[in-house]
């Protein structure tokens, strides 16, 4: 038969596994309790249940003089001790934080510490205090394309040519980069030079395009009548 028994021990601010000999009275058993729950012997009053959520208990250890072995304890059950004067051993106040005085402040007075999250991220320019990249200005790549020059525009159908006059080459507001603007010698652009209110050169209606530099070539293109356009366009 055995001797020991490995019980629960639980108390308002302690839960715990321990191995007690079953020929311990309950008077030794509350004074060895007293170190785990910090709550005096003569205020103890022990209750077995078969497990935490059991409703009633097995058993009260009523009698100081009585062994564990007398109540029939047995492994895995739950001795659940109650304070029977908590204003003098202060048991359940550690858990109680409805005691405990809050420490508040305002956003204006949070704002101010230098000792918070706050401060540390706005130091360190962290998270939506970091600085937010400055867009990067446009630098001109080199372009060996001179304003008045006749030219020819890549195309993607083949033996079709659009070709007409560079009147313009530099940076724009409606994209990044350098382009060029061109006149075509036919109304197959997109434009009359100016882009969303923004003139920069002058053509007639739909003669006008941009394209970018490393789609022009510029030589000695006479005029060719051509009659389709091209969406790849600007």
């Amino acid at each position: 038969m055995a001797s020991t028994v490995n019980v629960f021990v639980s108390s308002p601010d302690t839960r715990s596994e321990r191995k007690y000999d079953l020929n311990l009275t309950v008077g030794q058993l509350k004074n060895k309790l007293e170190l785990i729950t910090g709550i005096p012997p003569q205020n103890q009053s022990i209750a077995v249940y078969a497990s935490d959520e059991a409703p009633e208990p097995v058993v009260t250890l009523s009698d100081d003089n009585r062994p564990l072995g007398f109540y029939g304890v047995r492994d895995w059950q739950v001795l659940k001790v109650t304070d029977l004067n908590p204003a003098a051993s202060f048991t359940g106040q550690l858990t109680d934080t409805s005691q405990v005085d809050k420490f508040e402040l305002s956003e204006t007075e949070y704002a101010q510490r230098q000792d918070t999250v706050l401060a540390y991220k706005q130091r360190n320019k962290i998270g939506r205090f970091a600085e937010k990249p400055t867009e990067e200005s446009v630098v001109a790549e080199p372009v060996e394309i001179t304003v008045g020059a006749r030219c020819e525009v890549e195309s993607a159908e083949e033996d079709f040519r659009k070709r007409g006059t560079v009147r313009y080459v530099g940076p724009t507001e409606f994209a990044k980069g350098v382009w060029v603007g061109i006149e075509y010698d036919e109304p197959i652009g997109k434009n009359d030079g100016s882009v969303k209110g923004k003139r920069y050169f002058e053509c007639k209606p739909n003669c006008g395009v941009f394209v970018k530099p490393d789609r022009v070539k510029v030589g000695d293109f006479p005029v060719e009548e051509i009659n389709f356009d091209d969406d790849e366009e600007i």
